[in-house]
């Protein structure tokens, strides 16, 4: 024996192997955990923002998720597109889907 070689033993008997019921519980609370902590939070958003989206009316001052600010002057129907002014001079075109945020009355003339 070297002083610097530890001697191998057997290792004694393990615990007998538990079933596939404990792994089936564990499952299932995984899969609860899934559903309460990202799927039903993510589904409620996605719905809030549908409803969003289908009050926009014409004279609404919307936020778009691309940070511009202005009021809605023609929603199209048919390709879900509306056109925002942002300034006397300026209007544009964005897809009903980038919007973020309706804006209260007036908020425009207090920028």
């Amino acid at each position: 024996m070297s002083f610097f070689i530890s001697n191998a033993h057997a290792a004694a008997e393990g615990a007998p192997a538990g079933g596939g019921f404990e792994m089936l519980i564990m499952l299932g609370m995984f899969g609860l955990i899934f559903y309460f902590m990202i799927f039903r939070p993510q589904s409620k958003r996605v719905k809030e923002h549908k409803n969003l989206i289908s009050s926009i009316s014409k004279g609404d001052e919307i936020l778009t998720s691309g940070g511009l600010v202005g009021k809605v002057t023609k929603i199209a129907d048919d390709n879900d597109f509306i056109s925002i002014e942002l300034n006397q001079n300026n209007e544009i075109m964005i897809k009903k889907d980038f919007v973020s945020n309706v804006l209260p009355k007036g908020t425009l003339k207090s920028l």
